[in-house]
């Protein structure tokens, strides 16, 4: 039994490693992709963050003449958050607003993933700056939420 409890755990830590390469952070989703967009804008605003932006790819696709999988990116944010990591690292400004995509790949599968703030942070030179854990923290809750069955 303790072995099928280690092994379990080891599969979860590969499995969050594996969806965390290059600071991205991707989680599967039960929802449509259209489902799981419309739950996270839903979020991000009930939360007091701004929707700046939501941009259908596969439309973009369309209007050329070609196809993509349905791809959907959300630009959302706060000066609250933003300015004081900005304040940190002038340069994050390149990387906010924050950024969720929500995909479906080769197999039907709904992805939401979205750029982890202590990588941002880390990439800026900035990885002590306070604010990146309350970003971090928020993300995490609002994607949990989304994907929740």
């Amino acid at each position: 039994m303790m072995f099928r409890i280690a092994a379990f755990v080891c599969m979860m830590i590969v499995s969050l490693v594996t969806n965390a390469a290059n600071g991205l952070i991707w989680l599967e989703s039960p929802h449509s992709p259209t489902e799981t967009m419309d739950k996270l804008e839903t979020i991000v605003k009930d939360k007091g963050l701004k929707v700046f932006a939501r941009i259908d790819h596969a439309k973009g696709a369309e209007s050329i003449g070609e196809s993509l999988r349905p791809t959907e990116l959300l630009i959302f944010g706060n000066p609250k958050g933003g300015t004081p990591f900005m304040q940190c690292a002038q340069t994050a400004g390149i990387d906010l607003p924050l950024k969720a995509l929500v995909w479906e790949d080769e197999e039907g599968r709904v992805w939401l993933g979205y750029n982890d703030p202590k990588y941002l942070a880390d990439r800026h030179g900035a990885p002590d700056c306070k604010v990146v854990d309350n970003l971090s923290d928020a993300l995490a809750g609002m994607v949990n939420s989304v994907i929740e069955r």
